[in-house]
């Protein structure tokens, strides 16, 4: 016969999934759980096998691996003349799959683990080429074996019979086992006669039998030397045949001695012969035959004249005889021509002994036939395969007269206890056969004829299959024996189980029955039926939904009710519920997110979220008006299209940058879609101007251009200067001090009017009432906070529209992004909770990417940000270094004293109470970054030492340089500014400072940029860090680091920024060994948050763990003396143990 090839692409063989192999397979096949046992290996080396089927005229198949050109290459000797893979070569990559042991010789990952395994008995399983080492064979199973001659195993047996090799001179221990080899004794209780199996180890005579004396050996013990499933179950099987009984056999029985008959770990099998001693010797067992797998009872009902005859025959793959030739042994095992066979039902093994005691048959007179087939034979048919001859095969005619050619899949379910049964049904007709039992079908023709139709086993495998790929508790249920499957409740009604199940079946024409009448389920059986139109309003986009479950409707404030607690389960008004699937589930999640919801059943989307709503929506469900208008949006706002220019208005005293006039445009565009934004460029950039010029646009606009300005209080005198410059005919209004007016009677005359933060909190009760043609809110992230007195008050603002302003939108995390945008853009970015589920955890915690990037697009048209580098060739380059500072010992001595009293506070107190009392936290970290400056901030609560690492280097630096450059010295502590002040003027060195307590701001600011002997700018971070421009300097020094690095390069970016024409060089002074190190890298991690989301950003600080803190802190320091213990802290409050 011809031989038939096929190529299969990919040589991945655990790759292949059943539709892939069905694409490539010229006839229908169907998944089975028992393919393995269709097919067995005649040769199995690494990437080549061939198999054979285990029927008397099967075939064979040859499977090859081609990795070089990543191909299958399967021969099969069926000679199959199509040009597809032949069902002998799929059956056969489909039991490949299935068994483990043949599955690693094509599969490089599974035989890297099971040779790591094997090598752990040589102390061998770290090595990197184990296959140099050892050798893969199959002889009826996998067996693994060294490649190197004495190659030793060193576990605790193998470790015993060396020390016997050497005979006495090695002590044996109390209770150690002999060398020798362990086997298994059948034997038949003294008294009681039920099966017992032992385990004994015996040296082997020359002749390989076993030699008194025995030692018994506890098969339990075996279990804590073994890692294998299959030797555990082995010897746990053994030891459940040594407790006492001698009741009724259960199925758990028949189960355990499979697992024996498997014989996992090898050990020879022997028949103890009660004959020649009551005692296990030597003498009184004989080698046992049992062999694997397991058999069938088949019966045959014949008619004899009056009598009907009940015969029976034993199958197994190996042997099969009529059962009045087999004898039972043990009362498990069906002895024939010398070897033991286990049956795969424990009915068999009842109905055997039956029939041995008649004589092999039994016979029962005609007129008592029905009582004995009724009462016996088909409840036994449920279990037992029988063959009843005297009914003869219907006819074509007959099936199809009678409908049985129609077939119908039916899944019952019904209660049990705290399980749910899960039964089976092939309905042939009226008849409903379970596909797990060996019931026969019958019918009746027109004339009153029996006949009995074939059952389609294809079609039950595959119904079989269906049902048993949907939980792998059911592959494990498969050779249970019982005619259905069973799941605890509690993971039946598991929501992701059983709605991808339920879906599953009812797709593959499963008919799912009873499920309403399960104990506690009211769902409704109908799916769900959701249709969706999206409109176009005046301010809005409304989402109209009707979601129905067969006739019922279903509210959607109930819908949104389930999504929110992510419920799969929708409460419908006749008290059942509705099954959500994921797919609506979360389809309706994004909807809800873009909106609200309004009255009956519609969600009122603002047109902000044109962009989500197109990605949310299918095409069909948007009307063609409002395609439209999304369309028109996107092209408005798209960066890359030749948008509308706006004329720069000639009221605007100054010439914009290129960047500066497409910025100048962007709000435009948003302005004429009534959209608000975000313009978040960086440092220095020139945002004033273009919000200057906007404002003065807005006269062409609109009749009343009265825009509301809020900054923070030391940019007042930056924005009137601005305003001086570039706008000087916008008509101002100063909002601040104790004398200004509360009232907004005079607000027309203005158009710009400028308040801060603090006075908008004072003076919100009026302001609110006044409806402003623009809010401005510059230097946004002070509302950063949305439970904040400062956002509560914007969000209270009236105006036609809203702009953010910000050069750093993120400072401590992606969250600081919410309160800004659902400022300038209401509804953007959906609830607090939303936002934080969907977006910030996932970024901020996971670091999960795809959110990251679908915020971003999300944004990005309402969010306006070039960096310095994208858009300013002429800024010089900036250089930014370390200084590490190494403390004297007496400065050492003092910061190690105070981290280590720190560090036994936060190590003894809970991460709860270090939650509920951060001010003690803060105030360690604190105390500790101003001992790494000087020991004397601490004041009288210091110890004796007035040592400064930094003031030394710091003071070391600025005499070198001041001669020839203006340098910046910022730092958070003003004790450390007035510190290095008396340090400079000792050393003759010029300075100015400027504090929070500055009150002329602007001569100090104009004395260092004007007078030549100035040379040094001392500037606490919160009161200069933000709104100067100080391009005199050219040399920054960052005198201790600060949490948020974007703090830092607002200081740094005083300099740094346009105008600028000289280097700039920034400096951080950091402590070596110290909490400012670690400091340090908490702002790379924040640093890269931000420039995840806004290319580029800051980060700061976030809420510490307590693991995190201590991470903070260096391990503990071992002191050279007795240090007087430092008050930094309040005692922790004592551990109570429960």
């Amino acid at each position: 016969m011809a031989t038939h090839t096929y190529e299969l692409p990919g040589s991945d063989l655990p790759d292949f999934t059943q539709r892939r192999l069905a694409e490539h397979t010229a006839e229908r096949y169907f998944f089975d759980v028992f393919t393995a046992r269709l097919v067995r290996p005649s040769y199995l080396v690494i990437d080549h096998g061939i198999f054979e089927g285990t029927a008397a005229d099967s075939v064979s198949v040859e499977l090859q691996v081609l990795r070089s050109t990543d191909k299958l290459l399967l021969s099969c000797s069926c000679g199959a003349g199509h040009a597809k893979l032949c069902l002998h070569m799929a059956t056969a990559v489909l039991a490949v799959q299935q068994t483990e042991d043949w599955l690693v010789f094509f599969d490089s990952d599974r035989r890297r683990r099971r040779l790591k395994q094997a090598a752990a008995a040589y102390g061998m399983e770290h090595e990197q080429a184990l296959d140099q080492f050892f050798t893969l064979f199959f002889e009826g199973a996998l067996k693994i074996k060294p490649r190197l001659p004495g190659l030793l195993r060193l576990t605790g047996d193998d470790m015993a019979v060396l020390k016997n090799a050497v005979g006495g001179t090695v002590q044996r221990k109390k209770g150690e086992l002999r060398s020798g080899r362990n086997f298994v004794v059948f034997r038949q209780h003294r008294f009681y006669r039920h099966l017992v199996t032992e385990v004994y180890r015996a040296e082997l005579t020359k002749a390989g039998k076993p030699k008194n004396p025995f030692t018994a050996v506890k098969p339990l013990d075996m279990v804590w030397n073994t890692g294998s499933q299959e030797r555990i179950r082995f010897f746990t099987a053994i030891h459940r045949f040594q407790q006492p009984g001698g009741g009724n056999k259960m199925p758990e029985d028949l189960a355990a001695l499979r697992a024996i008959v498997a014989n996992p770990a090898g050990y020879a099998f022997y028949r103890h012969l009660s004959e020649a001693s009551d005692q296990v010797t030597a003498t009184s067992i004989s080698p046992l035959h049992i062999r694997p797998g397991q058999g069938k009872v088949l019966l045959k009902i014949s008619r004899a004249e009056h009598f009907y005859e009940v015969s029976g025959r034993f199958e197994h793959k190996e042997a099969s005889a009529a059962l009045h030739d087999c004898s039972m042994q043990f009362g498990y095992f069906i002895e024939l021509a010398g070897s033991l066979y286990l049956p795969e039902r424990l009915e068999s093994l009842g109905l055997v002994d039956l029939l041995m005691q008649h004589g092999g048959t039994l016979r029962i007179h005609a007129s008592r036939y029905h009582f004995f087939r009724t009462e016996f034979l088909d409840p036994l048919g449920e279990k037992i395969s029988m063959e009843h001859s005297y009914i003869p095969r219907a006819t074509t005619g007959q099936i199809r007269e009678q409908g049985f050619h129609e077939r119908r899949r039916i899944l019952y379910l019904s209660d049990s206890g705290n399980y749910v049964d899960l039964v089976p049904v092939m309905s042939y007709q009226h008849v409903e056969i379970p596909i797990r039992s060996q019931r026969i079908v019958e019918g009746t023709d027109h004339k009153g004829k029996r006949f009995q139709v074939k059952r389609d086993e294809v079609a039950e495998a595959e119904f079989l299959g269906d049902i048993i790929r949907q939980h792998p508790y059911f592959i494990e249920q498969a050779e249970n024996g019982m005619d259905h499957f069973y799941l605890h409740r509690l993971r039946f009604m598991d929501q992701a189980w059983f709605l991808r199940a339920f879906e599953d079946w009812t797709a593959g024409g499963i008919e799912v029955l009873g499920f309403d009448k399960l104990e506690g389920s009211r769902l409704n059986p109908n799916k769900v039926a959701v249709d969706i139109k999206v409109l176009s309003g005046i301010n809005w986009f409304n989402a109209v939904i009707d979601v129905r479950y067969g006739r019922k409707k279903a509210s959607l404030k109930n819908i949104y009710r389930a999504v929110r607690n992510r419920n799969h389960y929708v409460q419908l008004d006749d008290g059942t519920q509705g099954i959500l699937p994921d797919y609506w589930l979360k389809r309706f999640e994004n909807f809800f997110s873009l909106g609200e919801l309004g009255d009956d059943q519609e969600i009122d989307i603002p047109k902000v979220n044109f962009a989500a709503l197109s990605q949310a929506a299918e095409a069909e469900e948007l009307d063609r008006k409002l395609e439209a208008e999304i369309r028109d949006m996107h092209r408005q706002l798209d960066p890359d299209a030749a948008a509308v220019k706006t004329p720069v208005p000639a009221a605007f005293s100054g010439v914009l940058r290129g960047y500066q006039k497409a910025g100048f445009d962007w709000l435009n565009r948003l302005d004429a879609l009534g959209f608000g934004g975000c313009l978040a460029d960086d440092m220095g950039l020139g945002k004033t101007v273009q919000v200057l010029a906007f404002i003065l646009a807005q006269r062409e606009k609109v009749q009343q251009n009265t825009n509301l300005l809020v900054v923070p209080a030391t940019l007042i005198f930056n924005w009137q200067q601005e305003i001086s410059r570039f706008a000087p005919s916008l008509r101002v209004l100063v909002l601040h001090g104790s004398n200004r007016r509360r009232d907004t009677s005079n607000f027309d005359q203005y158009e710009v009017i400028i308040s801060t933060y603090g006075s908008l909190l004072s003076d919100i009760a009026f302001l609110k009432l006044y409806r402003f043609n623009y809010v401005f809110l510059d230097e946004s992230q002070n509302i950063k906070n949305p439970d904040s007195q400062r956002y509560k008050a914007a969000r209270l603002l009236q105006a036609r529209n809203r702009i953010a302003i910000t050069g750093t939108p993120i400072e401590n995390n992606t969250y600081d992004l919410y309160s800004q945008l659902s400022f300038a853009c209401p509804g953007l970015l959906g609830s607090k909770q939303y936002f934080r589920d969907i977006y910030a955890t996932p970024i901020d915690t996971f670091k999960v990417s795809k959110r990251a990037t679908e915020l971003q697009q999300r944004i990005s048209p309402f969010v306006l940000r070039r960096s310095k580098q994208e858009v300013a060739a002429e800024l010089p380059e900036k250089t930014e270094m370390v200084l590490y500072c190494t403390m004297e010992e007496e400065q050492r001595r003092i910061y190690d004293a105070y981290e280590k009293e720190f560090r036994e506070y936060v190590d003894a107190v809970t991460g709860e109470e270090l939650r509920r009392s951060p001010m003690n936290v803060l105030k360690g970290l604190t105390k500790l970054r101003q001992i790494c400056n000087s020991p004397k901030l601490l004041g009288t609560e210091a110890l004796t030492g007035t040592q400064s690492a930094k003031i030394d280097l710091l003071t070391e630096q600025i005499i070198s340089k001041a001669p020839a450059h203006k340098i910046l010295v910022f730092s958070q502590f003003v004790g450390m500014l007035n510190l290095v002040a008396a340090e400079l003027e000792h050393n003759q060195v010029g300075c100015c400072m400027l504090t929070g307590h500055t009150r002329n701001r602007e001569a100090v600011v104009n004395r260092f940029r004007q007078d030549a002997d100035t040379r040094v700018f001392l500037i606490s971070l919160k009161a200069g860090g933000t709104g100067l421009n100080l391009t005199e300097a050219d040399y920054v020094y960052l005198v201790d680091p600060w949490w948020n690095p974007a703090v830092e390069n607002q200081a740094i970016d005083r300099a740094h920024r346009i105008g600028q024409n000289k280097h700039v060089v920034a400096v951080r002074l950091v402590c070596s060994d110290t909490v400012e190190e670690k400091i340090l890298e908490l702002q790379d991690t924040k640093r890269d948050i931000a420039a995840k989301m806004l290319q580029p950003g800051a980060g700061g600080l976030q809420a510490l763990e307590k693991d995190q803190l201590l991470k903070l802190l260096s391990s503990p320091a071992l002191l050279t003396d007795t240090p007087v213990k430092p008050r930094m802290l309040p005692e922790p409050r004592r551990k109570t143990s429960l």
